[in-house]
């Protein structure tokens, strides 16, 4: 049977505001629960407009899934004409409602566009510095620290991922990739689970290869593995204009038979066998501007995850 981990990344105020309270009337609907990450800090998203100097494809990708009808104009100009809201801040019952609801609540980051865009460039306890900030105030919003974080634009480096297991989270979900592993990258072994996403976004999809809003989700469909599937969405697409077809994509994986479950419940699933150690590095993806983390070869022998 395959299953299906949905993992939410929200990346803008207003894609906290409106678009996660839209997913959260669907998931009900439907009886699901998913993995939510949250964007804590400042809505920078006006700064992005650097990637076009930047990003090979980044303009093209932007036109292709109409990105200034998607986010709104407000939130282009947040961080460059107007100033940033601090998006957890603004909105923390938005995080409350989404954990009350049985939903797993994580960090997306503090900074998207900074850490998506800079992160290379970041010394290491900046880096620390960057999550300290989103791990006090999802403290400060929730009563408790948070257990799982997932890496904008799907972004690391070793310093990054060694700053994640100096913090015991659970896992993370911060690349690309097949099934989960523990990452290896640098020459350097990490002792934190990765469960990657596995399905490419909607909005690699849409636009490439004459793919449309009305057959992507036949593309998906074609997609889905036995075993565990991984699909990230994000709240300002599928929580706002695509919702209905990513209704539509719902309704047709429960008709298929599909089993849905949380990150946590797959990483859990995951602790039951045998954790490959896979490398990790930066690359490009088909539909992507810019690179991403990719899981790659498996390196010495698998292993199993010692538990209390």
């Amino acid at each position: 049977m395959p299953t299906i981990a949905l993992k939410i990344d929200v990346d803008t105020y207003v894609g906290t505001r409106d678009g996660v309270p839209r997913l959260l009337e669907i998931f009900d609907r439907f009886g699901i629960k998913g993995t939510f990450y949250f964007s804590m800090g400042p809505d920078n998203s006006g700064k992005a407009i650097r990637r076009i100097f930047t990003r090979k494809g980044f303009l093209r990708k932007m036109l292709r899934t109409r990105a200034p009808s998607v986010y709104g104009l407000r939130t282009l100009m947040y961080g460059v004409l107007l100033p940033p809201p601090i998006i957890a801040d603004k909105v923390p019952h938005v995080l409350r409602e989404t954990e009350a609801r049985g939903h797993e609540v994580g960090i997306h980051c503090w900074d998207h566009v900074k850490w998506h865009d800079l992160l290379p460039w970041i010394p290491r306890n900046m880096i620390a510095l960057e999550l300290g900030r989103a791990f006090a105030l999802f403290e400060e919003i929730l009563n408790r620290r948070a257990k799982t974080t997932a890496a904008p634009g799907w972004t690391v480096t070793a310093d990054s991922l060694e700053i994640q297991d100096a913090l015991y989270l659970t896992y993370c979900s911060d690349s690309r990739g097949i099934h989960p592993f523990y990452p290896v990258m640098d020459d350097r072994r990490f002792h934190t689970l990765q469960i990657p996403t596995t399905l490419p976004t909607m909005d690699e999809l849409l636009g490439e290869n004459g793919i449309t809003a009305e057959t992507v989700n036949d593309h998906y469909l074609s997609l889905i593995q036995p075993g565990l599937n991984v699909h990230t969405i994000h709240a300002e697409l599928e929580g706002g204009v695509l919702s209905p077809v990513f209704i539509d994509l719902l309704e047709r994986l429960q008709a298929k038979g599909c089993r849905f479950v949380t990150l946590a419940e797959a990483a859990e699933e995951a602790h039951r066998g045998e954790i490959p150690c896979c490398r990790l590095a930066m690359g490009e993806l088909l539909g992507r501007a810019g690179e991403v983390a990719i899981q790659g070869k498996m390196t010495r022998e698998p292993r199993k995850k010692i538990r209390d």
